[in-house]
């Protein structure tokens, strides 16, 4: 477990963290050998408990370190330290490159092309000592405060590909290439694709594949033709948008072969940006099956009729055309191309030949005629005919509502509707008596939308679910609204009402009595646009001080608006990108604290509620969660000297150095007194609840005389013992 303060490798001292990612940490660390700062990354625990994993780590981590580029993020170190794997590494101080993106919204042409030269140089010498990355994107990508990039993370990615790993995979799914999302064979050229993923997002401010889940957006990368960025930004020069295509073709053959192929056309692009240059080649297209035409089957017939006479047929051409029969030989044996061509071109010179001879053509086309194959096509037609006119009938009758009554394999729409009620059907919970956000979250799992209504209460505490309108137990359907009785507390704040208000007006009421605002759109032809159509809980409710209070937005007249997707539990990166595929903005990013702490590090807040419209470009704020907000105690005492049940030993005026420390090992006070008790104390923040009180001090005993039974004179020597003390306390709640 890395702490700060501590030191690994007998020479980096932990300074802070600075960065978290799928597999590992990173912290700022400083060399104690060599005096300098350096990163330090270390793999998350689960990973270092797979042999397999760490194994493949060390071996390419160590490659990476003999990697030396200025557009790579050098390796200085590798280690192992008590189960802790580490990595240290070149600081750069300065921001990533998805970050950059989202600070901008999207680059420059030219700033775009000039930062993917630098990353593809430095993949480039990756690529030359034969260490492929594997996960080039924009989160690996670092731009300095001086403007230089460099690509982090060499050595990781080979390691991890051999291994499953599933957290924050899904900024990685954006950028990986089909025969990795194929789980194949990858090369550089798989890094060639992910670099051009990467800068059509730097042209574009958006990636070209999103959905809902990572194989969702795998299946695009394998089956979805690359989306144009001349779509999104028009201005984008046709040879940036070539290289982009050339870089994420499908196959791997039609890539860039090399990252210095692709330098070449970056940089021609720089200097001729509106110059076609870039040639995609299919090394297939020679060996590929073709459609064969009607002229091409009626000279492959004709050559097969005389293929006996062939040689006859040859002179007879020769005696009637010798100039052109010369022309159109030396036309063969002049051409430099394949056997198949060849043969097309001697197809082409008997059909000419053929043409000639209209009465031998007739004739033979005659001879052809086969009347019981002229019904057969007659009888295929005619059905091809009446099949073709049902399906027309059917979707014209479909269109005018005809066919409602019954879908396609005849069953009645009630009963359709039957079977859909009945899967739709979810058995209620139990939900009297736990906390109201925690519910919500249960109903909306299930498909359920809660209502909430407060009301004061003595017998539970506030936000704690006193009733709800179903019962557990009892089948509901998906999509019904359940109606929630929630506790107030015993001093519960009347909620004002903002029906009717604009929202500006609506909000400014709502916080002043301290509720929090959360928003919905929808359509109302009736409340002007941007006034308020319903609020929940309703107005004259009373709820505790701090309740979300959801209002409704009026949007007018339903016309043509982006739904808000659901953001709730996602990362930021992954925010941000739904947003955008919904034509919206990112807001405001806050951190907060958050009860639930599987929401640690995700969207806990968005300032629109899921599926409500909104104009394009809304922008919405998100809030992201610290986790559970952690408890703190006090310590507001005085502390009484030693008792007699702690050592009866003990003399008043003996000099005692007095501890306090909490369970965790921080030292709260430390301090030497011979007089008791010791001042109180008013410390705070304490972040655990129990501690103790460490005693320290000396016992002593004078030397004395004394006189035995028999009258002797006795020496009984002074003796000195060290106490110690620890006497437990507990902090109280602050």
């Amino acid at each position: 477990m890395i702490k700060i303060g501590m030191i690994i490798g007998d020479r980096y001292e932990i300074l802070e963290k600075i960065g978290t990612g799928g597999m590992s940490d990173v912290y700022k660390a400083k060399d104690h050998k060599l005096n300098r700062l350096v990163a330090a990354k270390v793999l998350k625990q689960e990973f270092s408990e797979n042999a397999n994993f760490v194994s493949k780590f060390r071996i390419e981590a160590q490659a990476a370190a003999g990697l030396a580029h200025p557009n790579i993020v050098n390796v200085y170190d590798v280690g192992e330290e008590n189960g802790i794997y580490f990595i240290v590494m070149e600081l750069v101080e300065g921001i990533t490159l998805k970050k950059y993106i989202e600070k901008k919204a999207r680059l420059s042409v030219k700033e775009a092309v000039s930062i993917a030269i630098q990353v593809s140089m430095g993949i480039e010498a990756a690529h030359n000592n034969h260490i492929i990355h594997r996960d080039i994107k924009p989160q690996n990508i670092i731009i300095s405060k001086e403007g230089k990039v460099k690509v982090t993370d060499f050595g990781i990615a080979k390691a991890a590909t051999s291994n499953t790993i599933t957290s924050n995979v899904m900024g990685s799914v954006h950028y990986t290439s089909p025969e990795q999302a194929r789980g194949g064979y990858s090369d550089e050229k798989s890094d060639i694709y992910s670099l051009g993923v990467t800068m059509f997002e730097m042209l574009t401010g958006r990636v070209p594949f999103n959905g809902e889940t990572t194989v969702a957006i795998a299946i695009k990368h394998i089956q979805e033709e690359m989306p144009s960025p001349r779509e999104y930004i028009s201005e984008i020069p046709v040879s940036v948008e070539q290289i982009v295509f050339k870089c994420c073709q499908k196959s791997p053959d039609r890539r860039y072969q090399s990252m210095g192929e692709l330098i070449v056309d970056l940089k021609q692009s720089l200097m001729t940006p509106d110059e076609d240059f870039v040639k995609v080649i299919n090394p297939d297209e020679d060996g590929s099956t073709k459609m064969i035409t009607d002229n091409d089957m009626e000279r492959i017939k004709k050559q097969s009729k005389h293929r006996n006479s062939m040689e006859e047929a040859m002179h007879l051409r020769k005696e009637a055309d010798v100039k052109k029969s010369a022309k159109k030989r030396y036309i063969i044996e002049e051409e430099d191309e394949d056997e198949e061509d060849e043969e097309e071109e001697y197809y082409e010179s008997e059909y000419e030949y053929y043409e000639d001879e209209d009465e031998e053509d007739d004739e033979e086309e005659e001879d052809d005629y086969d009347p019981k194959m002229e019904r057969i096509t007659t009888t295929l037609a005619v059905i091809a005919a009446i099949l073709i006119g049902c399906i027309v009938l059917f979707l014209v009758g479909n269109a005018f509502g005809l066919f409602d009554e019954f879908d396609l394999f005849g069953k009645s729409s009630e009963q359709t509707e039957e079977q859909e009620e009945e899967k739709e059907q979810v058995e209620m919970i139990e939900v009297v008596g736990k906390n109201v956000d925690d519910v919500k979250v249960q109903l909306l799992n299930l498909g359920l939308t809660p209502e909430i209504e407060y009301e004061e209460s003595t017998q539970y505490e506030a936000g704690i679910v006193m009733e709800a309108s179903v019962k557990a137990g009892t089948m509901i359907t998906e999509g019904d609204n359940v109606i929630l009785t929630v506790s107030a507390g015993s001093e519960g704040v009347e909620i004002p009402d903002v029906v009717g208000m604009s929202e500006a007006e609506a909000v400014a009421t709502l916080s002043k009595e301290g509720f929090e605002v959360s928003k919905t759109s929808g359509y109302d032809p009736y409340i002007k646009e941007g006034n308020i159509i319903t609020q929940s809980p309703s107005a004259g409710s009373k709820a505790p001080s701090g309740t979300a209070v959801t209002i409704r937005i009026s949007m007018g007249e339903e016309n043509a608006k982006v739904r808000v997707p659901d953001l709730m539990g996602k990362s930021e990166e992954e925010a941000m990108a739904m947003l955008v595929e919904a034509k919206l903005d990112m807001g405001v990013v806050t951190e907060v604290n958050h009860e639930n702490p599987d929401l640690s590090g995700l969207v806990c807040y968005q300032s629109y509620s899921v599926g409500s419209y909104v104009e394009e470009g809304t922008k919405v704020d998100i809030s992201i969660s610290l986790g559970p907000a952690q408890a703190t105690y006090k310590f507001t005492d005085s502390i009484s000297g030693p008792t007699p049940e702690e050592d009866p030993g003990y003399k008043s005026g003996t000099m005692v150095t007095v501890t306090l420390m909490a369970d965790d090992g921080t030292q709260l006070l430390s301090t030497q007194t011979a007089s008791f008790p010791v001042q109180q104390q008013n410390i705070t923040g304490i972040k655990v609840g129990t501690g103790y009180v460490l005693f320290q001090y000396v016992n002593t005993t004078e030397t004395n005389t004394v006189t035995d039974e028999d009258g002797n004179t006795v020496t009984i020597e002074g003796t000195s013992e060290n106490k110690e003390i620890r006497r437990p306390v507990q902090f109280a709640a602050e």
